[in-house]
């Protein structure tokens, strides 16, 4: 029995992610810090909610120096509630 006649390559190729959605999101886990000048780990910290997404803070997690930011866009529709 063939797998491209009975349909089960299409259907595993149609559940796969989009290749740019699957890299859309990164999270880092290391960032170099100036004050312990090495790459540490770090913690992300939300940081502000703005209307274009949300913006996190990356901290050192030995010294808790900033280290970076991060903006995540929305994507679902902003719904204002009064």
């Amino acid at each position: 029995m063939n797998p491209k006649d009975t349909g089960y390559a299409n259907r595993r190729y149609a559940q796969q992610p989009n290749e740019r959605d699957a890299y859309r999101d990164f999270d880092a886990t290391e960032l170099y810090c100036n004050r312990c000048r090495q790459a540490a780990p770090v913690r992300k910290r939300l940081l502000l909610v703005l209307p274009e997404g949300d913006k996190f803070e990356y901290v050192c997690a030995y010294c808790s120096t900033s280290v970076g930011t991060k903006v995540e866009r929305d994507t679902r529709p902003n719904s204002l509630i009064i």
